[in-house]
């Protein structure tokens, strides 16, 4: 989709958290009201007519679009959430990341096999976070699975959608 208002309001930070990473900055689409109405029209006609039920935000910044989005679809709002922060029974799935192993976790009664699941990130690079919240969505048996990303970045040799051959995966821009 590439919208220029988006791509223009896009801040990049070099060597950000460490160097030779060029951190994509999406609180700067958050803070615009344009940039947001944008996005949140752009992700609901993507997704208006797939019968979504459930959003997956992933922490944190995954949050803030899977709550609008759910708000205007009309379903609910599913938290993948680093350890300890969820009070009940969870589930977890550990994940590399370029920096170490992290693990995410969800509500074991989160979602059904009745539900239409859309996993949603600000942010496409290696996969693994993105793969780690796939993963632990299948675990429930849904119905069907799309996911969404604001950010896809190939522009460093990163093929983050690869690891997803399998699913109707939709970015909003591409960098």
């Amino acid at each position: 989709m590439n919208n220029k208002v988006l791509l223009e309001n896009l801040r990049c930070i070099p060597d950000f958290p460490k160097k030779g990473i060029n951190f994509r900055d999406v609180t700067t689409l958050y803070k615009n009201a344009e940039c947001l109405k944008i996005m949140l029209d752009e992700m609901y006609e993507l997704y208006k007519d797939k019968g979504i039920t459930k959003i997956v935000g992933i922490e944190s910044r995954g949050f803030v679009m899977a709550s609008a989005l759910a708000g205007k679809l009309g379903c609910g709002v599913v938290l993948a959430r680093k350890p300890g922060k969820l009070p009940a029974t969870v589930i977890k799935e550990s994940f590399s990341k370029e920096y170490g192993v992290d693990t995410i976790e969800m509500h074991l009664d989160s979602i059904t096999p009745d539900d239409v699941v859309l996993i949603h990130d600000d942010l496409l690079a290696t996969g693994g976070t993105a793969k780690a919240a796939y993963d632990l969505v299948q675990h429930f048996h849904p119905k069907k699975t799309y996911m969404n990303f604001i950010i896809e970045i190939t522009d460093e040799g990163l093929h983050g959608r690869d690891l997803f051959n399998d699913i109707e995966l939709t970015t909003l821009m591409v960098v």
